[in-house]
């Protein structure tokens, strides 16, 4: 994703071949700071210490358990930069129940703006770590999927995934 912030500490990455396709999951020291779905692999990228290697290699471990059934919440450090409002949509979206949705204007409503659907949708077409943040889970009040920054096939086949389990 394009749309995150650039961190100035080194990085680590890792990848997962996943059933919406391969995802490389990048993480500082701090937490784990992006997850893109990318087409081709590239080589992991340790550049960062210690604790940013651990912190992408838990997100990959977790995300395994996510998309075997096996995991609903998940609580591997995040080190997202953004806007006050987007860290406040971001936080509110972890709160979302696994298997369930809510509207963008809900969320509106949830962070106290009941009119600020549109800059919801923007922060959480911002958000660098979906998935672990679940932007999929919010859907437009007429029941549509809305959008999702990685596609909409993939919001839908992450929706199908909850309901299965």
């Amino acid at each position: 994703m394009s749309k995150h912030f650039v961190h100035s500490e080194p990085v680590a990455v890792a990848f997962l071949s996943s059933p919406v396709g391969l995802l490389r999951v990048s993480a500082d020291a701090r937490g784990v700071t992006a997850i893109d779905r990318i087409s081709k692999r590239g080589k992991a990228r340790h550049a960062g210490d210690a604790r940013a290697r651990r912190h992408a290699a838990t997100a990959v471990k977790q995300l395994r358990e996510y998309f075997a059934g096996k995991r609903r919440r998940f609580d591997v450090p995040l080190h997202l930069e953004g806007t006050e409002f987007q860290l406040r949509a971001w936080a509110e979206m972890r709160r979302i129940p696994y298997g369930t949705t809510i509207s963008y204007a809900s969320q509106a409503s949830r962070l106290g703006n009941p009119r600020a659907t549109r800059a919801v949708g923007s922060a959480n077409g911002a958000n660098p770590v979906p998935i672990i943040v679940p932007c999929h889970r919010v859907i437009a009040s007429d029941g549509s999927l809305g959008g999702y920054s990685l596609g909409l096939s993939m919001k839908r086949a992450l929706l199908d995934l909850e309901q299965r389990s």
